[in-house]
């Protein structure tokens, strides 16, 4: 399947950090390993959505705000001591990777010239 790279990115996330969160403590799971499992999903879902739409630009733009949720709850887990610092690392990248491409697409959508830095 001929996927966008930010897709195909955010489903090997998924794939990869699922598994993670569904072995926290049953209290953390429960509350914030639930949330971030939703959250995965739905901006998954949302990148899917808006390869289709012809609006992708405000689709694209309100997936900012959920990608910086996604960060500060990664951060949480590693700050209550739920998953290593490399694991926090890796997952930090992969968001920032995913944040740059979300960025990309929708400077792409407005027509503005892509930053290079």
């Amino acid at each position: 399947m001929d996927e966008l790279p930010i897709i195909q990115k955010t489903y090997d996330l998924i794939q990869w950090y699922i598994p993670i969160l569904n072995r926290l403590p049953r209290d953390h799971k429960m509350m914030l390993g639930e949330r971030i499992v939703t959250h995965l999903y739905e901006f998954l879902e949302n990148l899917i959505i808006a390869r289709y739409s012809s609006q992708k630009s405000n689709l694209l733009r309100a997936l900012n705000p959920k990608l910086s949720i996604l960060r500060y709850q990664t951060r949480l887990l590693m700050d209550f001591q739920l998953i290593s610092v490399e694991r926090y690392e890796y997952i930090a990248k992969q968001l920032d990777t995913i944040g740059k491409e979300l960025g990309g697409w929708i400077q792409q959508q407005s027509g503005k010239p892509t930053k290079t830095t």
